[in-house]
């Protein structure tokens, strides 16, 4: 099997060397997570747990199957054209789904695999033919005088986990790698579709394209269904609203639980962030509250301290439809997050 073999920081482990705890730790700096894992991917068992992201709701536990994550991985390292000999860093954290793959992508790969203990401002000490990241550590990266040395030596960037502000995909675009935004779950056993930072349409919206064996459709809400025959669940169904370009592309709108019916009207939260993000340098999203008059109403709401907000209000004006526009803005000192770093809407 091609996963009896890995190399791990510089050291050639087979598989009995993987089932020993005491040596995995000794050459990962003791890195718990990814040795549970190990512990986990060579057990009897079908199926590691892991859990979905808690994005709407409690985390809950799920069963991933292995062999849906080796296809899923065979898909990622031929679209990044990854085999023996090439280099990845995780520098997240294998608890988590996107951490996993990374591991699965060396392990069934032959790919040589790097750890760094994960942070927001990893060091990439190294030279890297793929990185994963979430976007949390792109603005950290971003706001580090050696940032954009420290990605001068990776070829491949993946973002995932959320969506990437628009600063951030700027300054990544003016530095010499390539960068793809990644769309899927944990249910998808990381992505079904990447986007480059390259590809977008007349608005700068990302356009997603399947991997291999992937298509889309939508259902009767406008929301994408995934085809993908090595997944546990096909079709799988999701609450995310899509634009289909075709059957195996698509551009993102937002979370069908996200869109807000404000006089009879929807409007897409997520859409309208983008919008307007240029107008404000803190965390914030919209979200609605119940209105007599308007059935659901908009509303801003702003991380940190409050300030005025009427040269903010002119600036919406601009850039939103009369239906966008908040009828309040409300401050939060900090906002609600999920383990993986993801803000919990609150509706009101």
């Amino acid at each position: 099997m091609a996963d009896e073999f890995l190399t791990i920081n510089g050291f050639r482990c087979d598989l009995q060397k993987m089932k020993d705890r005491a040596y995995l730790l000794s050459i990962t700096e003791g890195d718990e997570a990814f040795v549970n894992f190990l512990t986990d991917w060579f057990d009897s068992s079908d199926y590691v747990m892991g859990y979905t992201s808690g994005s709407t709701g409690q985390p809950k536990p799920i069963r991933l199957s292995k062999n849906a994550m080796r296809e899923s991985a065979r898909r990622t390292n031929a679209f990044f054209q990854m085999k023996s000999g090439t280099s990845i860093l995780l520098c997240l954290s294998a608890n988590y789904i996107a951490g996993k793959m990374m591991v699965v992508r060396a392990l069934v790969g032959g790919i040589d695999l790097y750890l760094e203990k994960p942070s927001s401002t990893p060091l990439l000490d190294g030279k890297f033919d793929l990185v994963s990241m979430v976007p949390m550590q792109v603005f950290s990266l971003r706001n580090l005088k050696d940032g954009a040395s420290r990605l001068a030596n990776v070829k491949n960037l993946l973002v995932g986990g959320g969506p990437l502000p628009k600063e951030e995909a700027q300054w990544l675009l003016s530095l010499p790698l390539q960068t793809y935004v990644s769309y899927g779950m944990t249910e998808t056993v990381s992505h079904v579709a990447l986007a480059s930072l390259n590809d977008t349409d007349g608005e700068g919206t990302l356009i997603y394209k399947a991997l291999p064996s992937v298509s889309f459709e939508l259902d009767d809400r406008g929301c994408l269904v995934i085809h993908a025959d090595y997944l546990s669940v096909d079709p799988l169904v999701t609450n995310d609203v899509v634009e289909l370009s075709s059957s195996t592309s698509f551009l993102w709108k937002g979370r069908w639980d996200n869109v807000i019916n404000t006089g009879g009207v929807k409007v897409h939260p997520e859409l309208m962030e983008r919008k307007i993000a240029q107008y404000i340098d803190r965390e914030f999203y919209f979200t609605s509250q119940q209105d007599a008059k308007f059935g659901q109403k908009v509303v801003l709401v702003i991380e940190g301290e409050a300030f005025p907000t009427e040269h903010l209000m002119r600036n919406l004006q601009t850039s939103l439809s009369t239906y966008e526009l908040p009828k309040e803005i409300r401050f939060l000192p900090e906002f609600p997050r999920t383990e993986s770093g993801k803000i919990k809407r609150d509706k009101y």
